[in-house]
């Protein structure tokens, strides 16, 4: 396949089919006061499952049943799911409008930037393209897609992990990872890229605001952790009390730092299901805990967490040298769908 051809989803994909999907959704909120996104999601994956050929469909759906659908990891690891490299130009036209489907605007702009690092990394370690490969992105579609149906669908690669449970038509989005690597290009013609430069920048914005003693019991550990805590765990549960600061004990300045940060993780999200985040953060209110690992000036390896009692953010700028970021949003209930699958079963039994 062509250069041009490799990097259509990322230019003409991410330019064309993005835009106009989200140009259509903000000309539907307007209408309407109101995005559906399930609808969105069911109607794009429809799409995409009638232009696949049967060789591509069996690849790309998967029960909803299978085990497959809670395995997650955001390395280049060989996963189940149909590439973008085993596409048609036209159906990852399709691929990038699911994408986009359960993404904000700013979401799927980070998202196709970190894609499109893997051309950068193909660079920098020499690499075939056998493991560096913007097209190496997974779509998985777990179940029927329907607006009365119980599916969900995953697009995962490297950096990025993206999981939707879809019931009913309500929606958890769950686990949500984005990681870049490089976090800042460093050489070439795309120097000076970042594709995560809030979630790094707003994390330092935060314990710079903390006076020396806030700030002591903020740092939980000197050196900085080699990875998210939870990685790629099943159930995003750390063991014991919640450490670090309480925001209890923030005063209104150190307090908006912190929301602030919290509230850029929710907004990757479309409109109605970034509400639902917000709606877990303002319930927590100041029961919210906030830990830092590592030094605390710009340039030191450090990792960062907002914990609450349903949510848990992490990130981490360890790895290579201290310029490859891992940052995720885990639900301690909600990840693939947990709460409103039990809901779900339970009113299913009941009638």
């Amino acid at each position: 396949m062509c250069k041009m051809r490799r990097r259509a989803f990322l230019s003409s994909s991410a330019a064309v089919v993005g835009a106009g999907l989200m140009g259509a959704k903000r000309a539907n909120a307007q209408v309407h006061h109101h995005v559906h996104t399930s609808s969105v999601m069911t109607e794009c994956a429809n799409r995409l499952l009638a232009a696949l050929g049967p060789e591509q469909k069996q690849k790309v759906m998967i029960p909803f049943d299978d085990p497959e659908r809670m395995r997650w990891f955001y390395t280049p690891v060989e996963r189940k799911g149909l590439t973008l490299g085993e596409m048609a130009p036209f159906q990852r036209h399709l691929a990038s409008a699911l994408l986009a489907a359960g993404l904000s605007q700013t979401g799927y702009i980070k998202a196709v930037t970190i894609m499109s690092l893997e051309e950068v990394l193909k660079i920098i370690e020499n690499d075939s393209g056998a493991r560096r490969n913007p097209e190496k992105y997974h779509f998985s579609i777990f179940g029927t897609p329907s607006d009365s149906a119980t599916w969900g669908y995953r697009v995962e690669g490297h950096h990025v992990s993206q999981n939707y449970t879809v019931v009913n038509g309500n929606v958890i989005s769950g686990p949500s990872f984005f990681g870049s690597n490089p976090a800042e290009v460093k050489q070439g013609p795309r120097k000076g890229l970042r594709a995560l430069p809030h979630e790094d920048d707003m994390g330092f914005t935060l314990i710079e605001t903390l006076d020396e003693p806030l700030r002591k019991v903020a740092i939980v550990d000197p050196k900085a952790y080699g990875d998210i805590l939870t990685t790629n765990s099943r159930k995003a549960a750390l063991e014991g009390q919640p450490s670090g600061l309480s925001a209890a004990k923030m005063n209104a300045k150190q307090f908006e730092a912190l929301r602030a940060l919290a509230e850029l993780y929710a907004k990757n999200l479309p409109d109605d299901l970034a509400a639902h985040r917000m709606e877990q953060i303002d319930k927590a209110g100041r029961n919210v805990w906030f830990a830092w690992a590592g030094g605390a000036k710009p340039g030191d390896l450090h990792y960062y967490r907002v914990q609450t009692a349903s949510f848990l953010i992490e990130f981490d700028m360890t790895q290579d040298s201290g310029n490859h970021i891992h940052s995720v949003w885990r639900d301690f209930s909600g990840d693939f769908g947990g709460d409103i699958l039990k809901a779900h079963y339970h009113a299913s039994h009941i009638a």
